[in-house]
């Protein structure tokens, strides 16, 4: 399958007051939209640290985005000019999208994709990977990829025999998807990586990114490293600091996306990224995996997108213009009918 590449809406002038009037309506509207959706971020946000205060441990960690009535309601009301569903839904077959947000990141950051999509009519549910978001375990403690991966495993294996999902990693959750790949090849109808690590046997997540970062012998001696058992034993974690990340990830994401991210990021654990996976071509090998470049990427060159594609070749790749590392933030709507294109594809 040849590239795709999502073409942006470009402003038109001069054209009549009839256009001008019908495109200032649709501006407000959008501006309108996109001020509920940070309300809804917000609210999120909000409720996350509330709970981390209060060392709630439910089930909601792991479920932001699930699709409950109550859930539904909270779309509908971030979305009230939604049409009609699509007739196209009729022809998907997998409906459920599972979002796997990347390193520092957690569920909270796909509250636009979740909107979109279940105004869609399509069922996305975002994860919290261990010691992300608001699972309470300390980065130090997940040294392990199955360990940094088990709420996404946990999911997959409750999932019914005949069912099946398609799953998005951001970033180093393609690690995780992979890995679940490898797992359960049975239960996943399709996999997008998002501007993610999408390896080969035998490589580590951290290999990805030894070009932007530098080798892991410059890395141990970097300031972002965390020694969550003491200075005198290995690293656990690390995390940049609030400059580097945003020109690191942030370079065209929305002021309130950034500050958002900014109270919401956690270290990222060291041992998930240095570990090497076991893919093997009977199962990883055998899944539909598909590819999202962002090409105005800071943290994971457009370069060394394309290196992945080239080296570990997926059924379809597609470009998102003037997207940063986040597209989830600077480019939703791009993303967004990438994610729904993905799901027609038989």
């Amino acid at each position: 399958m040849g590239n795709r590449f999502i073409c942006m809406t470009k402003k038109e002038n001069g054209i009549g007051s009839t256009i001008s009037k019908r495109m200032e309506r649709s501006k407000r509207r959008s501006l309108v939209e996109e001020e509920l959706l940070h309300m809804k971020a917000l609210s999120m946000a909000i409720q996350q640290h509330q709970q981390l205060s209060q060392r709630f441990e439910g089930s909601m960690s792991r479920r932001i985005g699930s699709t409950t009535s109550r859930r539904r309601t909270d779309t509908s009301e971030s979305a009230p000019n939604s049409k009609q569903l699509p007739e196209f839904l009729e022809s998907i077959k997998t409906k459920k999208f599972i979002l796997v947000h990347g390193e520092g990141f957690g569920a909270w950051c796909w509250y636009k994709t979740i909107a979109l999509l279940e105004e869609t009519g399509l069922l996305p549910t975002a994860i919290d990977l261990t010691g992300s978001g608001i699972d309470l375990t300390d980065a130090k403690n997940v040294t392990t990829l199955a360990e940094y991966s088990k709420p996404l495993i946990d999911y997959l294996e409750n999932l019914s025999e005949d069912e099946k999902v398609i799953l998005v990693g951001h970033s180093v959750g393609g690690a995780c998807v992979s890995y679940a790949l490898e797992l359960f090849p049975q239960k996943i109808a399709k996999a997008v990586f998002l501007c993610a690590t999408m390896i080969s046997d035998g490589q580590r997540p951290f290999d990805v990114f030894a070009e932007e970062l530098g080798s892991a012998e410059v890395f141990m001696e970097s300031k972002f490293l965390i020694y969550g058992n003491g200075k005198e034993k290995p690293p656990t974690g690390f995390m940049f600091e609030k400059d580097q990340m945003h020109g690191l990830y942030f370079n065209q994401s929305p002021a309130k996306d950034v500050a958002l991210a900014m109270v919401s990021m956690r270290p990222i654990p060291l041992g998930p990224t240095m570990e090497k996976l076991s893919l093997t071509p009977e199962k990883y090998g055998t899944s539909h995996r598909f590819y999202v470049q962002t090409l105005d990427d800071h943290a994971l060159s457009p370069d060394v997108q394309e290196k992945l594609v080239r080296e570990n070749p997926p059924e379809g790749v597609f470009k998102i213009k003037g997207s940063d590392h986040c597209p989830f933030f600077s480019k939703p709507q791009s993303l967004h009918k990438i994610l729904v294109e993905i799901a027609q594809i038989p």
